[in-house]
């Protein structure tokens, strides 16, 4: 597990190996309001009815209209599906849940997990949920608030410097100690456990309901496609269902371009590309998927590099007065992405962008664009000048 479809790698074309169902036209969402957080979808999730639940509440997050962006854009609607709400604030919390819960089911002597943060920080929390054993395998660089988060919920964590060292070692401890891999550990990467992969349909699945239809687009942060490609999969199980007759089409943004790179040249690898310090560190990868690219693929999709560290703290700024919200450089991607796309998307589109993790995570790369803060005379005079 974690290293994809063995088949696939020796091909030269890692690929992950994801769950199949048998999904009955019953036309409508089957829903289960007894069962905690996500799994009320327990029908469409790759687990035993027997294993109980181990949630957090997450799910149910808000789907967010931004007007004033739709206004600006002239497009008929913008949303915000807001996955900071989730526990661990990101929607990484999908993934942790069902796949920690899988763990559970097979008795697993503990989990592990490469990550820059919340990935890391998803798996420890729930880890803890279930009374599992979790270590992470981080890289040096990463923000000592990314690494706080993932100790807090008593994840041993160690850092490596090179990214690529994470899945030696995990290999090694899969292979030689029978845990748990939650992330991949193939290299080039494959993208994670397939089980905690469909986690992320639970999102295709609320936004369909809260919206009352299928929006035109999806925008979605994109590193190694997990949510892609479980997004793209939920639509595809209301396609299915009968609960609708259509897909989105799925917008991948990411910081250096290996989707748009592979997609131009019809490949079925992607990158690896060119890549530089980035504040979207957790989505800067020079690979993406087979899983990633198979979602593009299936809607139609379209890719948006998003490269430029000024560019991508400008648009968080921005959004945070348009909007009110506050996300991590990775998640404001797609806003950056999307006022890129604007000019090339019909004016009467629903859009919906995937805002998966907030702000807060790197107060720092926030804080270095901001004025220092002034202390100021107890007069109206004094704030006009502090204020400029």
């Amino acid at each position: 597990m974690g290293r994809g479809c063995p088949a696939c790698e020796r091909d030269g074309v890692p690929a992950n190996a994801l769950p199949d169902y048998e999904i009955p036209a019953i036309g409508e969402l089957p829903v289960d309001d007894g069962q905690p957080g996500l799994f009320r979808y327990r029908a469409l999730l790759p687990l035993s009815q027997e294993t109980p639940a181990v949630s957090l509440g997450e799910g149910g997050t808000p789907l967010v209209a931004l007007p004033r962006t739709a206004d600006r854009l002239g497009l008929a609607s913008v949303h915000l599906k807001d996955e900071t709400r989730n526990p661990t604030w990101s929607y990484k919390d999908r993934l942790a849940a069902v796949a920690v819960t899988k763990a559970a089911e097979l008795d697993a002597p503990a989990v592990v997990v490469a990550s820059t943060g919340n990935h890391g920080a998803a798996v420890a929390a729930y880890a803890a949920r279930a009374g599992l054993r979790c270590v992470v395998l981080t890289v040096a660089s990463v923000p000592d608030t990314m690494k706080t988060l993932m100790q807090v919920y008593g994840a041993g964590v160690v850092a490596l410097e090179r990214p690529a060292d994470r899945w030696v070692l995990m290999r090694r401890l899969v292979e030689e100690r029978g845990w748990l891999p939650l992330s991949g550990h193939a290299s080039p990467p494959a993208g994670s456990l397939g089980y905690g992969v469909d986690g992320y349909k639970t999102i295709a699945y609320e936004i369909a309901a809260q919206l009352g239809r299928v929006p035109d687009y999806v925008v979605v942060p994109v590193s190694y496609g997990d949510g892609l490609a479980g997004i793209w999969r939920g639509f595809a199980d209301l396609v299915a269902l009968g609960v609708t007759d259509r897909l989105p089409r799925l917008v991948a943004a990411e910081p250096f371009g290996p989707y748009g790179d592979a997609l131009a040249k019809g490949a079925d690898v992607a990158g690896p590309v060119p890549v530089t310090p980035s504040v979207a560190f957790s989505t800067a990868s020079p690979f993406g998927t087979y899983q990633g690219l198979a979602a593009l693929r299936a809607t139609g999709g379209l890719t948006v590099g998003v490269p430029d560290n000024d560019r991508i703290m400008d648009a968080q700024r921005r959004f945070g007065r348009e909007a009110g919200l506050y996300l991590e450089a990775s998640s404001i991607t797609t806003f950056a992405a999307l006022e890129e796309l604007a000019g090339r998307i019909p004016a009467g589109s629903d859009v919906v962008l995937i805002g998966s993790s907030t702000g807060l995570k790197d107060v720092g790369s926030t804080a270095a664009g901001q004025r220092p803060v002034q202390v100021v005379e107890p007069t109206p005079g004094a704030m006009d000048r502090a204020l400029g």
